[in-house]
């Protein structure tokens, strides 16, 4: 009986071991997340021409929208990225939407003047943009980046808007 019992603590420390990895791991990872990933340090090149270094944005609130102009989705959300925009941007907010390397530079133009997009828009050419942010392929993918430079949120897909406003509200509120 003393081996069976002695063999039966020996599990039960085994157990509480194991239980204090693991604990310690999801509180390592908990703080990890909680304490963002840095955007990446990159810069957009607009269609005028004219570089903007994310990190000049500091300080501010930043969504950047990867979209295209042959992706429906992002087609359809782009009345309430206007919206979102023009309601937050005297807060704090500023925008960028980079298109896609495969969408024709001109398609982005026309689309851009026509709907009078009040926000940058960036080329990305070469997809180091999209690569840079996690190797983005999925469209409409918006980032959050906070006024520290660090990613807030991922939205892959059109975000629940309410949801998205409750998070800038909270954002652009931080000192």
């Amino acid at each position: 009986m003393p081996a069976q019992a002695a063999a039966s603590r020996n599990r039960l420390w085994i157990k509480i071991a194991g239980l204090a990895v693991v604990a310690a791991i999801a509180v390592f990872a908990y703080f990890k997340v909680s304490a963002g990933n840095a955007a990446p340090d990159v810069t957009f090149t607009r269609l005028d021409g004219q570089q903007v270094a994310l990190k000049d944005l500091r300080g501010k609130v930043v969504m950047v929208n990867f979209w295209a102009t042959s992706c429906t989705t992002c087609i359809g959300e782009m009345p309430q990225m206007i919206e979102t925009y023009n309601k937050f941007k005297d807060q704090g907010l500023d925008f960028v939407a980079v298109a896609m390397s495969y969408d024709p530079p001109n398609y982005v133009l026309n689309y851009t003047e026509t709907r009078k997009l009040p926000f940058q828009v960036a080329l990305d050419t070469q997809d180091k943009l999209a690569q840079a942010f996690g190797d983005v392929k999925l469209t409409p993918t918006t980032f959050v980046i906070g006024k520290d430079g660090n990613i807030i949120k991922r939205y892959v897909g059109e975000p629940q808007f309410s949801e998205l406003h409750q998070l800038l509200e909270k954002a652009l509120a931080k000192a």
